[in-house]
């Protein structure tokens, strides 16, 4: 059975009603530049990252010497590090056994009982050789922002290293030097499969978050007691070097 056939002008005012476009040049004119204004607001933010943090990564063998690399979660799977988290932590075992760093802070989620980052990241960590003692745990490293703002107001941490995959590094230095962390940031190179490719347009959006946060400083969703555990692991650091 043939088809029935739909005259061209039938079809062309059907789409001319659907998609309705401005009629005349100026109208066109605006339309465009309000298209490519939205275009330049959305990428201002990613754009601030970078400006403000490319002059500050360093590759593992590069990075200056700090007392702190700080690092952050990435989700748990049956109670262990997500494969993102363990590179991060490699990273940092890295850095320690390298003598670039002398404690490291692990920043994460424990928001419910059954789910603890911190403590995950630390038996991940004393796996590999970094010492119990020279580890401190932030549990209530909810975000970026909150990791670094507690970095600096509840462990006293002034300058860091930061640990973090390539595509998520310039955000969090650049909010680490917002919260008043003078840092510099070590990227994990991870192969450019869909978990990478979804967070390097993810970062798109929670690049606009971070401007806020930047502009705004809010305290984190949870900030407490000042506690002095990096101030002890480094006392205990400088009084017992390594051998």
């Amino acid at each position: 059975m043939r088809g029935v056939r739909v005259p061209a002008r039938a079809v062309a005012a059907r789409l001319k009603r659907m998609t309705p476009l401005p009629r005349t040049t100026r109208a066109r004119r605006r339309t465009v530049q309000a298209v490519m204004l939205g275009a330049v607001l959305a990428l201002a933010p990613a754009t601030w990252t970078h400006a403000v943090a490319d002059s500050r990564l360093r590759t593992t063998a590069e990075v200056p010497a700090q007392d702190v690399a700080v690092v952050f979660g990435a989700g748990l799977w049956k109670g262990r590090p997500t494969p993102y988290l363990a590179h991060r932590l490699d990273t940092a075992a890295e850095l320690y056994r390298a003598g670039k760093v002398k404690v490291v802070l692990v920043t994460g989620d424990n928001s419910r009982v059954e789910y603890d980052e911190p403590d995950a990241m630390r038996a991940y960590l004393t796996e590999r050789g970094v010492p119990d003692g020279r580890i401190v745990s932030d549990y209530a490293g909810f975000d970026t922002w909150d990791s670094c703002v507690r970095a600096k107001r509840i462990f006293g941490v002034d300058r860091a290293v930061l640990v973090t995959q390539d595509f998520h590094i310039k955000r969090a230095v650049a909010l680490c030097r917002a919260a008043g962390i003078e840092s510099y940031g070590v990227k994990v190179v991870e192969p450019h499969d869909s978990v990478f490719y979804y967070g390097g347009v993810r970062e798109l959006v929670a690049a606009g978050k971070a401007a806020v946060d930047a502009a705004l400083r809010p305290d984190p969703r949870f900030l407490g007691e000042r506690e002095e555990g990096v101030t002890e692991a480094l006392a205990s650091a400088r009084q017992r070097p390594r051998p």
